[in-house]
């Protein structure tokens, strides 16, 4: 009865942390790999260099740069999950990306969704992208805290 309790505290606690993400394909950023975005040409990543962090799922191009996120996770990791961050920022909604549809800004990553004709990265940047950022920041903490 113990170890069973222990089995369902660690699958809630695991599920918990990883609402927090858009896993859609069963990774972040939908399989590529976060590093590659940093040298600004995204790659879909390989299931062959995968790692764990935070109870989710990562898939990387190479064995260097799935050494270079262990390293520093925090600096690779999608800004509000993984989802679109004009969504995030316009209506504090989740919504899926197209994970060549990205920026770096101030060394963070964003993802935005783009698909029958509406690219979210050129609204973000049209109707002010510092703005929606600030934005969408006070309503990434409203959603991880629900």
């Amino acid at each position: 009865m113990k170890n069973l309790f222990i089995l369902v505290l660690l699958i809630t606690s695991t599920t918990f942390f990883a609402q927090d993400y858009n896993l859609k394909r069963g990774y972040v950023a939908e399989g590529y790999d976060v590093v590659s975005y940093f040298d600004n040409d995204p790659k879909e990543g390989d299931k062959d260099f995968t790692t764990e962090y935070d109870g989710v799922k990562f898939k990387f191009i190479s064995e260097e740069n799935l050494e270079k996120f262990k390293k520093s996770p925090q600096k690779y990791i999608p800004q509000y999950g993984g989802y679109c961050a004009y969504a995030i920022g316009l209506k504090s909604e989740k919504v899926s990306i197209d994970p060549e549809t990205f920026e770096i800004r101030e060394g963070k990553l964003y993802l935005f969704y783009n698909s029958w004709g509406t690219n979210t990265l050129k609204l973000w940047k049209k109707e002010g992208a510092e703005k929606l950022k600030e934005k969408a920041d006070q309503n990434w903490l409203k959603i991880i805290k629900e």
